[in-house]
C-alpha cells in the first residue's frame, strides 16, 4: 500500500516547526530529510526513523519495522500527533545521522 498524499501532508505539517524538513518521492513512498540528512521514511502511511541512539532513547518502546520487505528495521513513530516529541527527536538525532553521500561526478569526454 503506497502512502497517501494526505498522510504525507499531515506528517510534514506536524514537522512544520522545524526548518529544512523535506521529503522526496521514492517508488510510491517517501524519504524524509532533515537539514540535508536522511532521517527516515514515510512508508505505508507510517513514519519510520533511523534507529540511532538518540531516537532509541526518546522512543524506548517503539517497535522496529522494515519500511519494505528486505530493508533494515527502523523505529515506528506511533505518536505523530505529538509535535514537541517529533521536534525533539529530529534535533536529537541530527548529529548522529551520517552525512549525505555526494553523487559521483562523471568525467567528461
Amino acid at each position: 500500500m503506497a502512502t497517501s498524499k494526505e498522510f504525507l501532508s499531515y506528517v510534514l505539517d506536524q514537522l512544520s516547526g522545524l526548518e529544512e524538513v523535506k521529503s522526496r518521492a521514492m517508488m510510491g513512498e517517501y524519504v524524509l530529510y532533515y537539514r540535508d540528512k536522511v532521517i527516515g521514511d514515510i512508508c505505508d502511511n507510517r513514519l519510520l526513523l533511523k534507529p540511532v541512539p538518540a531516537a532509541v532513547e526518546l522512543l524506548p518502546d517503539a517497535p522496529l519495522e522494515p519500511p519494505y520487505k528486505g530493508a533494515k528495521d527502523m523505529l515506528l513513530v506511533e505518536d505523530i500527533e505529538n509535535r514537541e516529541l517529533l521536534e525533539r527527536l529530529f534535533r536529537a538525532m541530527y548529529d548522529q545521522l551520517p552525512e549525505r553521500k555526494k553523487k559521483a561526478v562523471r568525467p567528461t569526454e
